[in-house]
């Protein structure tokens, strides 16, 4: 008897002392990070989908093109609209990819995809992305490798859930590195940033904001977003090169209610229209940048 496949492919968990991640073959996505038992991320069934995108990895552009088209060198690109109900290109080319183990140790894994040129997309990437714990909690590395003959722009982006041990989310405050935030409607630009003030108490606030801005304190070296609540504090850092992070709290996460994504992002929704945040690699150039949780 063949056992079925789950959605998100083999499993892969990785450990070192109290602290345990699990990375998903399909989309290298994050499923559930943890430290002493309790949970800094919130997971879903091995036997479902990432529900609203949880853990994904978001390469070569995180969040939404409108209406898939973009323009490369002059000519128009026209991506498949991967969100059909609002016509647009969401979340990248590799949700759904079978990644190719690379490097394992019992705290670390690398997984590796490529990008193929493809309608809307014209220059092959290889991209790689490394997940390692310790005792201070998790480190993730994405690597983005440009294998073709022309320059392409690029944003990357991830979508955890963050969860503060075990506080409900409506009694949790949320403090982000941010600046400004960005106009949406449906998801999409319709206006310039506008300074904000990023502390937020969850309770009653519902999100779907892109916010950017975001840089290290006086005196540090990296970006801090963090979410306090009475059963536990978590931070999201991420180095510099992420200015953006979007964060959305949906109501409906599977085993959970109401959640928070605290994604971090090298560049705003509509990014390849705009040129916000876009990075360039040119042939045979790469890009590495981190961002990890740390529970508190």
């Amino acid at each position: 008897m063949i056992t079925p496949m789950p959605p998100t492919g083999e499993q892969f968990e990785i450990g070192g002392g109290a602290v345990r991640a699990v990375v998903t073959e399909v989309g290298a996505g994050l499923r559930a990070f943890t430290s002493a038992g309790r949970s800094y991320v919130e997971t879903f069934d091995v036997a479902a989908r990432p529900p609203r995108g949880a853990g994904t990895v978001l390469v070569p552009w995180p969040n939404r093109t409108a209406g898939g088209r973009w323009t490369w060198n002059g000519r128009t690109q026209q991506l498949a609209v991967s969100e059909p109900a609002a016509g647009n290109a969401i979340h990248g080319l590799l949700r759904h990819t079978f990644y190719r183990v690379g490097e394992r140790t019992g705290d670390a894994i690398t997984l590796h995809a490529r990008i193929a040129p493809q309608p809307g997309w014209p220059v092959p990437l290889d991209t790689s992305v490394r997940y390692a714990v310790d005792a201070t909690g998790l480190t993730v590395t994405h690597t983005v490798r440009n294998i073709g003959a022309e320059p392409v722009p690029f944003g990357i982006g991830a979508h955890p859930y963050l969860r503060a041990g075990d506080s409900a989310t409506d009694d949790c405050t949320l403090t982000l590195s941010a600046a400004t935030t960005l106009p949406l409607e449906k998801g999409l630009p319709v206006g310039p940033e506008v300074p904000v003030t990023a502390e937020f108490v969850l309770r009653d606030t519902v999100l779907d904001h892109a916010f950017g801005g975001c840089a290290p304190a006086a005196g540090d070296t990296l970006v801090r977003h963090r979410l306090e609540g009475p059963g536990g504090t978590v931070e999201l850092w991420a180095e510099p090169d992420f200015g953006w992070v979007q964060v959305f709290t949906p109501g409906d996460h599977p085993g959970r209610g109401r959640a928070i994504a605290v994604e971090p992002m090298t560049c705003p929704p509509d990014a390849l229209n705009s040129g916000a945040g876009l990075i360039t690699v040119g042939p045979g150039e790469r890009w590495t940048g981190r961002w990890g949780i740390r529970p508190g």
